[in-house]
C-alpha cells in the first residue's frame, strides 16, 4: 500500500466527505468583463455549490449591476445566488426597499456586511445618522422585512478596527442574536492562526457553520493590496513562493493553486467541510482547488422520456 505523504495527496485518496463549497463574484462593469464572468460561472455551477454570492460596491455603487447578476444567476442557472448588501451612506429606507427588491425577484439569501468608505477601503467610517449604523443593526433589519438566510463575515486575525479577538467574537455574537445564520471569514493564509481563533469562537458557545475564505491569488502585488487595508498578515513565506515571478504568469498561478489546495487539504483534515472561494470571477484556479479536495462535477438529472 502506498503511504500518501502530504494533506493534497491525502485528499486525492478520496477518504473523506464531499466538502461543500460557495463561490463569490463581483458584478460586471463591462460587456466583456460581463462575458468572462459568466464564462466563470458555467465552468463552476456545475460542481453544484451551496450558493454564490454576488459584491456590493462601497455606498452601493454596483446595486443596479448586482440585482441584475443575482436575478440573472436565479433565472438562468442551477445556482442559489447570495446578493451582498452594506449600509454605507444609504438611508435605512433606501437599503430596506432594496431587500425588499430582492425578496421580490426570489432571492432569499443576502451577505450582510457594514461596507467601506467609497474610495477608501480600509478608511474611517462614519454611519449616516438615519442609516444602519453597522452589520448588526443591518442583519436585524433585514430579518424584519422578511425571513432571508443572512450570512456576515469574519475576521480570523482581528479586524483592522477592533481592539481585541475577544471583541470580534462579541460582535459576531450580536450578529447572530440578529439573525445571522452563517458566517464567511475573510481570507487568511496562517492556518495556525486560523485555527487558534476557531477554537476560541467555538468556546464562546457559537455553533454556526463557518466557512473559512478561501483566496487564491496569481498576483502577490495585488493581494498587498487588498490585505493592507484589511490588516490582513501575509507570511514572508508566500512572498518568498512569489519572488522573482513578476514576467511570469503561468509559474504564479501554478504557485498559487497549490497554496490555495494544501491549504483546503489542510483544514479538510482538521475538521472543515465547508469553504468559500474568492473568485475574482474567474474559474480555473477555484476549479483545479476543488477537484483535488474531492468536489466533482454534479450530472443534471436526465429528462425524463417521452411517453
Amino acid at each position: 500500500m502506498t503511504t500518501a505523504l502530504g494533506p493534497v495527496a491525502r485528499a486525492g485518496a478520496g477518504l473523506g466527505p464531499r466538502p461543500s463549497v460557495s463561490f463569490e463574484f463581483s458584478p460586471p462593469k463591462t460587456p466583456e468583463a460581463e462575458a468572462s464572468l459568466w464564462e466563470a460561472i458555467r465552468r463552476l455551477e456545475p460542481l453544484n455549490p451551496a450558493f454564490v454570492s454576488v459584491t456590493y460596491g462601497a455606498g452601493g455603487s454596483t446595486r443596479e449591476r448586482t440585482h441584475r447578476t443575482v436575478v440573472r444567476m436565479l433565472k438562468e442557472t442551477r445556482l442559489k445566488p447570495a446578493a451582498h448588501l452594506t449600509c454605507v451612506e444609504a438611508s435605512r429606507g433606501e437599503v430596506d426597499e432594496v431587500v425588499r427588491e430582492y425578496w421580490a425577484a426570489g432571492i432569499r439569501h443576502i451577505v450582510a456586511l457594514r461596507g467601506d468608505p467609497p474610495g477608501s477601503l480600509g478608511g474611517v467610517y462614519t454611519p449616516r445618522a438615519d442609516g444602519y449604523e453597522n452589520a448588526t443593526e443591518l442583519t436585524r433589519g433585514i430579518k424584519a422585512v422578511a425571513p432571508f438566510e443572512v450570512s456576515v463575515s469574519l475576521y480570523p486575525q482581528k479586524h483592522p478596527e477592533s481592539p481585541s479577538i475577544d471583541h470580534d467574537i462579541d460582535v459576531l455574537k450580536a450578529k447572530i442574536d440578529a439573525g445571522a445564520t452563517r458566517a464567511i471569514t475573510q481570507f487568511f493564509y496562517d492556518i495556525d492562526a486560523f485555527l487558534f481563533f476557531m477554537d476560541k469562537v467555538r468556546k464562546a458557545g457559537v455553533t454556526i457553520p463557518i466557512s473559512p475564505g478561501i483566496m487564491p491569488v496569481s498576483n502577490f502585488k495585488g493581494l498587498k493590496k487588498m490585505a493592507a487595508p484589511c490588516g490582513i498578515p501575509l507570511p514572508s513565506w508566500l512572498g518568498n513562493l512569489f519572488e522573482g515571478l513578476d514576467k511570469d504568469p503561468e509559474t504564479r498561478r501554478l504557485v498559487a493553486a497549490s497554496v490555495a489546495t494544501e491549504m483546503c487539504a489542510r483544514l479538510a483534515e482538521e475538521g472543515y467541510s465547508d469553504f468559500h472561494f474568492y473568485t475574482l470571477n474567474r474559474a480555473d484556479l477555484v476549479y483545479a482547488i476543488c477537484r483535488v479536495i474531492g468536489v466533482r462535477e454534479v450530472p443534471t438529472e436526465p429528462q425524463e422520456a417521452a411517453a
